[in-house]
C-alpha cells in the first residue's frame, strides 16, 4: 500500500503546477489560494498599519492642541507668514549645507582610511605611525564637535598665520572632516580586521606583497561590509554641517537665525529643520535598503 506524504502526518506534499500543452507554467489551484491568502493578510496588516498610525496621529494633535499655551505656540513656531519668508533663504543657505556634505565627504572618507591603514601596519618600524593614529582618532572621537568647532572656525584666525584662510566654511569644513574622520576610520579599521587572516594569507601565497594583498583584498572585502555604518556617518555629518554657521557662515541655520534676530518668531527654525529632514530621510531609507539588501546576501550565502 502507498502512503502519500500528505498521509504519514509529515506535512502537505508540494503541490507542482499544471502545464498546458504548449508546455507555459500554469500554477496549481492550491498555490492560487495560497498566493491569494497572503495577499489578503497583506492587506489586512496594511489596514491596520494604517488605522493605528491615524489614531496615534489624532491622539497627539489633540493633547497639543488642547495644551493650555498651544495658540502662543502656533503664533511662534508655526507662522505661515514667517514660514514663506524664510523658506525661499533656507534654501538658499542650504546649498552651502549640500556643498559641504559632498566635500567633506569625500575628504573624510580618504582621510579615515589612511588613518585605518595606518593603525593596521604591522610590524614594529611602523609603532609610532600606528601611535600618531590612536592618538588622533582617540583625541577627536572624545572632543565634542562644537567644540572642535570653536577651536578651530575662532581660535585659527586669531593665530594671524600668513597663507592661512580665516573663511568660516573653510575652517568649519576643517573641524567637520577632523572630527568624522576619526569616526570613519574606526569604521575603516573594524571592517580591515573583520577580514579573516586566510584571505590575506591565500594573497600572500599566490605571490602578492602586503601592499598589494591590502590593496586588492582585504580593503575591497573591508569596504563592502562597512557600507551601511558609513553611510550613517555621512546621514550625521549631512546634519552637522549646519553648525558651522557658528563662524558666521550663512547655511541654512543662519538664514534662519538672521530672520529670528529681527523678527523674534522661531517659525524660521522649524522650517529650517524640516528641510534637513527632507533632506536627510532620503539617504536613511537608502542606508536602511542597503542594510537589508546584504542582510539577505549574507543569509543566502551570497557575496558581501
Amino acid at each position: 500500500m502507498t502512503v502519500t506524504k500528505e498521509e504519514s502526518g509529515e506535512g502537505p506534499a508540494e503541490d507542482p503546477g499544471e502545464g498546458d500543452p504548449s508546455g507555459a507554467y500554469v500554477p496549481s489551484r492550491r498555490r492560487i489560494e495560497r498566493e491569494r491568502y497572503k495577499r489578503a493578510r497583506a492587506r489586512r496588516a496594511t489596514a491596520i498599519a494604517a488605522l493605528s498610525t491615524l489614531v496615534t496621529g489624532a491622539a497627539l494633535c489633540l493633547v497639543v492642541v488642547s495644551a493650555p499655551g498651544w495658540q502662543r505656540t502656533k503664533e511662534t513656531f508655526f507662522n505661515g507668514r514667517y514660514a514663506r519668508e524664510a523658506f525661499p533663504k533656507v534654501l538658499e543657505g542650504l546649498w552651502l549645507n549640500v556643498r559641504l556634505l559632498l566635500v567633506c565627504g569625500v575628504a573624510v572618507l580618504v582621510l579615515g582610511m589612511l588613518i585605518a591603514v595606518a593603525r593596521t601596519l604591522r610590524g614594529p618600524v611602523f609603532f609610532p605611525v600606528r601611535a600618531l593614529a590612536a592618538a588622533y582618532t582617540d583625541f577627536f572621537r572624545g572632543l565634542p564637535l562644537i567644540i572642535n568647532l570653536m577651536i578651530v572656525v575662532l581660535g585659527v584666525p586669531a593665530l594671524r598665520l600668513q597663507g592661512v584662510t580665516v573663511d568660516p566654511v573653510l575652517l568649519g569644513g576643517t573641524a567637520l572632516t577632523l572630527t568624522y574622520s576619526a569616526y570613519v576610520a574606526e569604521v575603516f579599521r573594524a571592517g580591515i580586521e573583520s577580514v579573516h587572516p586566510s584571505q590575506r594569507a591565500a594573497a600572500r601565497a599566490l605571490g602578492l606583497t602586503n601592499r598589494q594583498a591590502l590593496r586588492y583584498v582585504v580593503i575591497p572585502q573591508a569596504v563592502r561590509r562597512q557600507v551601511p555604518p558609513l553611510l550613517n556617518d555621512l546621514v550625521s555629518l549631512q546634519k552637522d554641517t549646519g553648525l558651522v554657521s557658528i563662524g558666521g557662515a550663512v547655511d541654512a541655520v543662519r538664514a534662519a537665525d538672521i530672520i529670528v534676530g529681527r523678527s523674534l518668531n522661531y517659525t524660521p527654525y522649524i522650517v529650517a529643520g524640516l528641510v534637513f529632514v527632507a533632506l536627510t530621510i532620503p539617504m536613511t531609507r537608502f542606508t536602511d535598503w542597503i542594510t537589508a539588501r546584504m542582510d539577505r546576501q549574507r543569509a543566502q550565502g551570497g557575496a558581501i
